[in-house]
């Protein structure tokens, strides 16, 4: 069986050599290159091939998102737009719903958080071998299970406890020390998170959900 080619970019070492060693405990599975920072990445995997030059053959690319002097994610859209089959699944240590989602906009196959199971990842590399997607990581999963109320920022919580006492905007945002236009931004934006379009809808929610000032 030809052996499914890995390379490594992370900027710590002991990182990589964790990887590897985890990696290739499992059959099939080879690491082909290790990475320290992005630039002799690019040249290994990307520049044009000359007679002295051959970008390396690698199946998956394991990349940490905090590269010294370069973003990772950029790193990812200029690969994504360079060399397309190249698959690259993202090993990091930020483990949120949003940076999961910029990672899969600029062309990650996947993402795994760093402390995540040591399965997760293996599990991870084997179906994208296969050709699979990867199911979503336990912190969108999480973030799924949770109630419209519990997504909200920590002044949208606030401005949403204001008005379930009976303030208008302006007296929140006097309360608050905020202007009225934040205020009413705020309104707007937990208004659209909680699906509901008025004062009542709003009222219907929080008697719902036990939010109600006693």
């Amino acid at each position: 069986m030809t052996p499914y080619r890995i390379a490594l970019l992370d900027d710590h070492a002991v990182v990589r050599m964790g990887y590897r060693r985890l990696l290739e405990l499992e059959p099939g599975l080879q690491v082909v290159a290790e990475y320290a920072d992005a630039t002799p990445a690019w040249h290994d995997l990307v520049e044009p091939a000359t007679e002295e030059h051959r970008p390396r053959a690698v199946d998956l690319l394991l990349l940490d998102l905090s590269l010294p002097g370069r973003s990772g994610i950029d790193f990812l859209r200029e690969l994504r737009t360079r060399r397309p089959a190249l698959k690259v699944l993202v090993v990091s240590m930020h483990d949120s719903p949003t940076i999961r989602q910029q990672c899969l906009r600029a062309g990650a196959a996947g993402t795994v958080a760093k402390s995540d199971d040591p399965r997760v990842l293996v599990d991870a590399v084997r179906r994208l071998q296969r050709g699979w997607h990867l199911p979503a990581s336990e912190a969108a999963l999480r973030e799924q299970r949770r109630a419209p109320h519990e997504r909200l920022t920590l002044r949208e919580s606030q401005v949403l406890q204001h008005l379930l006492a009976g303030c208008s905007v302006e007296q929140a945002a006097a309360r608050m020390g905020l202007a009225g236009k934040t205020v009413f931004n705020h309104q707007t934006h937990l208004r659209q998170k909680l699906a509901v379009d008025s004062t009542v809808e709003l009222l219907h929610y929080a008697h719902a959900h036990g939010l109600v000032p006693e």
